[in-house]
């Protein structure tokens, strides 16, 4: 059974534990939401599950007790021992590593087949990396490595389904569209690999410590053709943006061999010219970008 809000302050208070704002330590405590969760995940028995942030366990439990193998990281030193000596080490199917997600995303998970070549460029494109093992992730994110860690996970392999807790600012952000003040370098990159399904806002009475902030249940699901971009190009997508009120055409200079002239003429043939800023410049079009 998902932990009450009682019984999460009685667990806190027997690990000695106060939770650590400066880690997102907003503990889920609404059962119903756990169930959402899993619901829109479409978590089935013997799907691989990646879990982060499992904090005291309530996620975690009802991924395991749905069937799932989890592969869960958390950062906390005090959370992890208590899992290790609780569910880790009653059930095989959780494997629990100690450890930063943003430099582990996949929490140990390695989904590709060891020798498997690396996917090639086609037509100056970028194919997604193969994936020889589906799986998923289903977290209650810490919402300060959200972004972050995104973006990591976009690098590929990626996940069949992604269900995530974030701030509501933030998964507005994420499925912002083309001409929105919001849209930014995450949007693109998520864009390209996945398509947005129906969420769940989520009160602030669903967590303690209850959070300032509303938060949602972000539900994404893999393109059939998805895109990931090469770090070269992210690199150059960011630092645009990070100026998003100039015109593309200026803001490429010296960033490209060609000052982004072969672009700019496919944006040209697509109705945009030079003078367009970045936030008002689809995704589609970002994906011809080749650095």
């Amino acid at each position: 059974m998902p932990l009450t809000p009682k019984s999460t302050r009685e667990l806190l208070a027997q690990l000695g534990h106060e939770p650590k704002r400066f880690l997102g330590q907003n503990f889920l405590v609404d059962g119903n939401i756990v169930r959402k969760s899993l619901e829109l995940g479409g978590v089935a028995p013997g799907d691989t599950v990646v879990e982060i942030g499992p904090g005291l366990g309530t996620l975690t439990n009802a991924l395991l007790e749905a069937g799932a193998e989890v592969w869960a990281i958390e950062r906390d030193y005090n959370l992890h021992k208590h899992l290790a000596a609780t569910l880790a080490a009653t059930n095989p199917r959780l494997h629990l590593m100690e450890g930063d997600a943003v430099e582990h995303p996949l929490a140990g998970l390695d989904p590709l087949e060891r020798g498997r070549p690396r996917p090639r460029d086609v037509g100056g494109e970028v194919a997604a990396p193969p994936s020889a093992r589906p799986f998923k992730i289903v977290a209650n994110l810490p919402y300060a490595i959200a972004t972050p860690w995104l973006d990591g996970v976009l690098s590929g392999p990626l996940p069949d389904r992604m269900v995530l807790m974030l701030q509501q600012e933030a998964a507005q952000r994420y499925v912002a569209r083309p001409g929105s003040k919001t849209f930014g370098a995450i949007s693109i990159f998520l864009q390209a690999a996945y398509a947005v399904a129906p969420g769940h806002k989520v009160d602030g009475s669903c967590f303690y410590p209850q959070p300032d902030i509303e938060s949602y249940l972000l539900h994404l699901t893999r393109l059939p053709a998805p895109f990931t971009f090469p770090a070269a190009t992210k690199a150059v997508i960011r630092a645009c943006f990070q100026q998003r009120r100039k015109q593309i055409g200026g803001l490429l200079r010296g960033k490209l061999p060609d000052g982004g002239a072969a672009w700019l003429a496919k944006l040209a043939a697509a109705g945009l010219s030079a003078a367009t800023r970045p936030e008002q410049i689809p995704v589609a079009q970002w994906r011809e970008l080749t650095v």
